[in-house]
C-alpha cells in the first residue's frame, strides 16, 4: 500500500483483516497526527479535510458514484464499531442539514426526501427553520427556502479516524514504512517475480501487489510505466472561528450545516469551522476566506463578528477527464485507488471494499 491517508490506511486495515500481509508506505508515518501550524504549507487531503459525509443527499440515484456512496454509508457504522477503542475513540456525528439556496433547489430537496425516507431524509420549510430557533440560540443562516435534513449523513473526525486506524493497523501487524516511493519496477525473475519499490531512503522493498492511494502523487509514479492518469489540484480553505455564545445556544445545531456549498461545523464549546473546496490550483486566494464568511450575503451578524483563531488550506486530487475516484486494475499486481477529490473520507470504506474484492480474485492469502 502506497499512501496513508484515510483511503490508503483504511484499505491497508481492511486487507489485513482479510488475511493479507500488508506493508503501508508513506513519509508521514513517522510524523505526529496533527495539522501543520504553517499557514503557507498546503496539507494533504485527509489532514485538511473536515470529514464531511454526504452520501445519502447525493443528487443522483444511479451509477457508480451513487453505488460507492451507498456502499460506504452501509459500511461506515461497521467501521466505527470495529475501530472505536478507549485509546482511540471514534464516532459518527449526525445529522447533516443542507439549506436550499433557491426555490428550485428546495423543490429538488423535497423530491429527494420523498424518494428516500428510508435513508433518513426529511425536507423542511423556511418557516419551520425559524420556528426551531429561539432568541437565545445562535441563528442559522437562512436563505429563505427551507432545506433538507439527513439523519445518517454528517461527519467523522479525520484525525480521530487516523488515530484509530494507526492503532488498528499495529494490532493487525501491518508493517508501517515511513518513506516515499520514488520508482516502481515491474516484476522480473531477478526480483523473484515481485514488484520492486525504490524508496527515497536509498533502500527498496518488494511485494506481490502494489496499491496506489497517493492522490496528486499517483500520476508521477504511474507515468514511467506507461499509465497516464493526470490529476488537477483543487484547493480548499478552512477558517476556525471563535464565537461569543453559551454552550446552550448551540443545542439546535446539527453535526454539519451546509449553506451555499460551504460547511459550518461546530466543534468545542464556542468554535466553528467554516470551509469549502472551491478553488482551482495550488495557491490559496487571499480573498476566499472573507468571501466564505459572507456566505453570499447570508452570514448572520454573529458569524461576521466571530474571531478567526486559525486557518489552513489543503489540496484535493481531481482526475482530469475522468470521473472521481480512479478505481482501476492497471495490470496484474498494480491497482490504482486514488483521485477521490472531495470524498476521500466518505468513500474510504467502499474503496477498501473494492480493492479487497480485486485482491481476493487475484491473490492467495498466506496460510496462518
Amino acid at each position: 500500500m502506497i499512501g496513508a491517508g484515510a483511503v490508503g490506511a483504511g484499505t491497508a486495515w481492511h486487507l489485513a483483516r482479510q488475511g493479507h500481509d500488508v506493508t503501508l508506505i508513506d513519509p508521514s508515518l513517522d510524523a505526529p497526527l496533527q495539522r501543520s501550524n504553517s499557514h503557507d504549507q498546503a496539507l494533504n487531503g485527509t489532514a485538511a479535510s473536515l470529514g464531511v459525509l454526504m452520501g445519502n443527499v447525493f443528487r443522483r440515484s444511479s451509477g457508480r458514484a451513487w453505488r460507492l456512496r451507498q456502499r460506504s454509508m452501509e459500511l461506515w457504522p461497521q467501521w466505527v464499531e470495529r475501530l472505536n477503542h478507549p485509546e482511540s475513540p471514534l464516532q459518527l456525528d449526525t445529522p447533516l442539514i443542507q439549506l436550499a439556496s433557491s426555490s428550485l433547489e428546495s423543490e429538488r430537496m423535497q423530491s429527494l426526501a420523498k424518494q428516500r425516507p428510508e435513508l433518513g431524509l426529511e425536507s423542511f420549510s423556511s418557516e419551520s427553520t425559524e420556528a426551531l430557533q429561539t432568541s437565545d440560540q445562535i441563528p442559522w443562516p437562512n436563505p429563505g427556502h427551507g432545506g433538507l435534513c439527513s439523519q445518517n449523513d454528517g461527519r467523522i473526525d479525520p484525525f480521530a479516524l487516523q488515530r484509530a486506524l494507526r492503532r488498528s493497523l499495529k494490532a493487525e501487524k501491518v508493517a508501517l514504512l515511513p518513506a516515499r516511493v520514488t520508482t516502481l519496477h515491474r516484476p522480473n525473475p531477478g526480483d523473484g517475480n515481485r514488484w520492486r519499490l525504490d524508496l527515497n531512503t536509498g533502500h527498496n522493498t518488494y511485494c506481490d501487489v502494489v496499491v496506489i492511494c497517493t492522490a496528486l502523487a499517483s500520476a508521477q509514479l504511474l507515468q514511467p510505466l506507461g499509465h497516464a492518469f493526470p490529476m488537477e489540484a483543487v484547493l480548499g480553505q478552512v477558517l476556525d472561528l471563535e464565537v461569543s455564545a453559551t454552550t446552550k445556544a448551540w443545542d439546535h445545531w446539527p453535526a454539519v450545516l451546509v449553506c451555499n456549498g460551504i460547511n459550518l461545523i461546530r466543534h468545542g464549546d464556542n468554535r466553528l469551522w467554516l470551509g469549502a473546496t472551491l478553488e482551482q490550483g495550488e495557491e490559496p486566494s487571499a480573498n476566499e476566506p472573507s468571501i466564505m464568511r459572507r456566505l453570499d450575503g447570508l452570514a448572520p451578524n454573529w458569524l461576521q463578528q466571530a474571531e478567526v483563531v486559525d486557518q489552513w488550506h489543503g489540496l484535493r486530487a481531481r482526475p482530469s477527464g475522468r470521473p472521481a475516484p480512479l478505481l482501476e486494475v492497471l495490470e496484474p499486481g498494480l491497482i490504482l485507488a486514488s483521485g477521490h477529490y472531495r470524498n476521500g473520507v466518505l468513500l474510504a470504506p467502499a474503496t477498501a471494499d473494492w480493492v479487497g474484492q480485486q485482491m481476493m480474485s487475484t491473490t492467495k492469502i498466506p496460510a496462518s
